[in-house]
């Protein structure tokens, strides 16, 4: 993997960095304040608020200032990063409605949300850092992170919200989670979660595999 203390390395990371914490703090001024949660209602923005997390631990490293790598958290961010992608463009393609309750989002702030943002923090996590070098700790934080989002949401945003509105429910950050019963839910995020486990496997495989060329 590249020298974590290297100008470029620390150029780059700190330009992940600003990045990250510029549009962490712009979404402030994007969300209404009145509703309970705010921009924390959506996984998007936690997926933002870890990449925030972890390319401070990887500037960190850069600038001599620590030595704990934290390779579970970023791995487990790296797949929350995927997980952003995938559903937001799945759904997106479908109907952007489903995904974004208020209308069409800027599109600065939705490519860098749901592109630029994830892919930035994995070429850190696999050409930099070397990620999902602790396989469990990593499925733990992930799990973590997904099990605590749909807490979050099920238990606090959706009961203290009532917009958006669906054909069965109110409240929940998504839209295309108010049209379904909460049996309903429960299988859905069961089977995002199976899929982050998924993409947790793979990136243990591609990480693996560039551990291997780097050696040989």
């Amino acid at each position: 993997m590249t020298h974590a203390t290297s100008r470029a390395v620390t150029t780059f990371r700190w330009i992940v960095f600003l990045l990250a914490v510029g549009y962490w703090f712009y979404q402030f001024s994007q969300t209404s304040l009145d509703r309970f949660g705010w921009q924390f209602r959506f996984l998007t923005i936690w997926g933002l608020t870890a990449n925030v997390i972890a390319a401070w631990f990887m500037l960190r490293l850069s600038l001599g200032r620590s030595q704990n790598t934290h390779n579970p958290f970023v791995s487990a961010t790296v797949v929350l990063g995927a997980i952003v992608v995938f559903m937001y463009w799945k759904l997106w393609f479908i109907d952007p409605a489903l995904v974004n309750s208020g209308g069409p989002i800027v599109w600065y702030q939705e490519y860098y949300l749901h592109a630029l943002g994830p892919l930035l923090m994995m070429i850190d996590a696999f050409f930099i850092l070397g990620a999902f070098r602790a396989i469990l700790p990593t499925i733990g934080v992930t799990l973590a992170m997904f099990l605590g989002y749909i807490a979050w949401v099920e238990v606090l945003v959706g009961p203290f919200n009532s917009f958006p509105v669906g054909k069965v429910a109110s409240g929940l950050p998504y839209p295309f989670l108010n049209d379904m019963g909460q049996a309903d839910r429960m299988v859905f995020y069961g089977t995002t979660i199976a899929t982050a486990m998924v993409f947790l496997a793979i990136g243990w495989a591609i990480s693996w595999g560039l551990r291997r060329v780097t050696k040989s």
